[in-house]
């Protein structure tokens, strides 16, 4: 094996660590390669992965290194670029023989079960999503449960695709969204849907219901959140995944009144301001008329 190769083999041993979860946060490879890039805030626009090609010299690469090492992280790692290929079976049957060879690692569970998903098998990709849980209960920044109860939705049927039963909540549905929620509890709301989402629409384009309603009520935590500016970008998102209500046009309206409001305080004040003034002209005026009607009576009164 010459310098080159090993030198390749010490980079990508970290390339597992960084990318094994298809939610990871890297978007260049160890060794420099563009993988995906994702956009800045708070709002999932899903991963924009690299499309040159490299994909496919990628797994010719990492099944050399598995050959030159017997390093099952460079296996799994083909896996994950199986996936992006859409090559699930494959995908599926590589994962089932790491497995084998070595049983409950994480990045298997995880990644087979999101290869069971997109290859329609819910059942099954429910199974091992759970089982993925169980090795690292807070994987996925705690927020692994929304995926379960997005797969038993699937599975249940469409009137399963409520807010209650995907997030065990509910946010109202007057102009303004409501909450027993604190404020952190909220934020970790966010938190896990923002991360569930961006992974989601990576794959999953529209129209599809429980992304619909997710990013409805993903706006809706951050519309209580005051991030107005979110809220709306998560309110359009969620019509162009197909949720197409007047409570949505209502609420993004409103959240456009608060963003600018928001962002404009200043101008507000003054507008109370001169509101307030014109009242008290109105005020005063009026109790001037009706100082003046009861003087005239009284004089006219007097005079008779």
């Amino acid at each position: 094996m010459n310098k080159i190769s090993v030198i390749l083999i010490l980079i990508l041993s970290l390339f597992n660590k960084a990318v094994a979860c298809l939610n990871g946060e890297t978007m260049f490879l160890k060794d420099g390669t563009f993988f995906f890039e994702d956009r800045f805030g708070n709002v999932p626009y899903g991963h924009r992965f690299n499309s040159d090609g490299s994909f496919k010299r990628g797994i010719k690469q990492l099944d050399s290194l598995y050959k030159a090492t017997k390093d099952l992280d460079y296996l799994s790692d083909k896996g994950l670029l199986l996936i992006l290929l859409k090559e699930y079976d494959q995908a599926i049957k590589l994962y089932l023989e790491i497995e084998q060879l070595k049983p409950n690692r994480y990045s298997t569970a995880s990644n087979i079960g999101t290869a069971y998903e997109l290859a329609g098998q819910n059942k099954t990709a429910l199974e091992w999503i759970r089982k993925s849980i169980e090795i690292d209960p807070k994987s996925h920044k705690n927020s692994e449960w929304i995926h379960v109860r997005i797969l038993e939705a699937k599975i249940k049927g469409e009137e399963f695709h409520t807010t209650n039963f995907l997030l065990k909540t509910d946010f109202g549905i007057e102009l303004l969204p409501k909450t027993t929620f604190t404020k952190s509890e909220l934020k970790e709301l966010s938190d896990a849907l923002y991360y569930q989402l961006n992974e989601r629409i990576s794959f999953v384009k529209p129209p599809e219901k429980i992304v619909a309603q997710l990013l409805f009520d993903l706006g809706n935590v951050a519309f209580l959140l005051g991030n107005y500016r979110d809220a709306i970008a998560d309110y359009e998102q969620a019509k162009e995944y197909g949720f197409a209500t007047q409570l949505i046009e209502s609420r993004i309206k409103e959240s456009d009144r608060l963003e600018k409001l928001q962002r404009n305080p200043r101008k507000t004040v003054v507008k109370k301001q001169v509101r307030s003034h014109y009242l008290t002209v109105g005020i005063a005026l009026t109790i001037l008329t009706l100082t003046t009607l009861i003087i005239y009576k009284r004089r006219k009164k007097n005079r008779s």
